[in-house]
């Protein structure tokens, strides 16, 4: 880390206790996280997300949802983590207990919790400070113990957590929310298996097949994010309306390259010719008129 970078990190959170300070409050939980809660509405937004991407946007990035969530007049809690840590730290467990046991979420009238991967992950898990509040959990892992879950090959970095302890299983830990919304693909199997340890009647899944692990990303390109996530904090957002919601991806070209790509390798030429067709007579692609030759060149083969 340079000087350069560790004085923008230093003006950011000296930013960060001041609007604290002013609108709620800011805690460093040890040396890896931080809290920033800013009172507004009765509804309250807790999200998680990793520090570095506060910082992809300079000095005076704020955490995840600060815009969306405040100008709707709801209150937030941003909890942010300076690496790839899963929450996993005592600092983090104290903080929650104490909110927990000072009363802090009984003075909203509805508690949401919000994240995606690691941030789906401490959403779920973190959720059961607050029994009745609903969460959001975007390609959520269940575990990163090498014990519950040795076919996880990704995140090496978090493999020496401990996840036995306090808020460690996240499925264990959503049995007491109002509503849990599992959104993944099912046809990204490690994300799959995940989704699969989340379990109960209060648990909503929702598949969004050919999206891969950054769904939220591909929601953002189909301009379809805000009304996803408005519904799910007001608990409304039913099956039928979300997947009206992702027919807009029929026309993303990143979503129909993921079509193409699954296509081909499972080497059915009559259908790639049917799905090229149908994107070519929509628009331009290179990719597809290659790939409508090939397998027209096949099927007469």
């Amino acid at each position: 880390m340079d000087v350069a970078d560790t004085s923008e990190k230093a003006d950011w959170r000296d930013a960060m206790r001041t609007l604290g300070a002013a609108e709620g409050f800011y805690q460093e939980l040890g040396e890896l996280h931080t809290a920033l809660h800013i009172k507004r509405g009765s509804t309250l937004i807790v999200t998680f997300e990793n520090l570095d991407h506060v910082f992809e946007g300079g000095a005076d990035k704020m955490p995840w949802g600060y815009d969306f969530v405040t100008k709707r007049g709801w209150s937030m809690l941003g909890l942010m983590a300076h690496d790839w840590t899963w929450y996993r730290d005592e600092d983090v467990y104290a903080f929650f207990d104490r909110l927990k046991s000072d009363g802090f979420f009984d003075g909203f009238e509805r508690v949401v919790f919000y994240g995606a991967s690691m941030g789906g992950y401490a959403a779920a898990a973190f959720s059961a400070a607050c029994p009745g509040a609903i969460v959001v959990a975007i390609s959520p892992q269940a575990t990163l113990s090498r014990t519950d879950a040795s076919w996880e090959t990704r995140y090496h970095k978090a493999w020496r957590r401990d996840f036995s302890n306090a808020y460690g299983y996240a499925p264990d830990m959503i049995k007491t929310a109002e509503k849990v919304f599992v959104f993944y693909d099912p046809l990204a199997p490690l994300d799959a298996m995940h989704a699969a340890l989340f379990r109960g009647d209060n648990v909503v899944k929702l598949r969004c097949r050919y999206f891969g692990h950054r769904i939220a990303s591909m929601w953002i390109k189909l301009g379809i994010l805000k009304p996803i996530v408005e519904q799910s904090i007001a608990g409304t957002l039913t099956e039928p309306a979300f997947y009206k919601m992702l027919r807009a991806r029929r026309e993303e070209p990143r979503f129909q390259r993921e079509m193409l790509d699954r296509l081909q390798k499972d080497g059915r030429p009559w259908m790639i010719a049917r799905y090229c067709k149908a994107v070519l007579a929509r628009r331009g692609g290179p990719k597809f008129r290659k790939a409508l030759t090939t397998a027209l060149q096949k099927m007469s083969a």
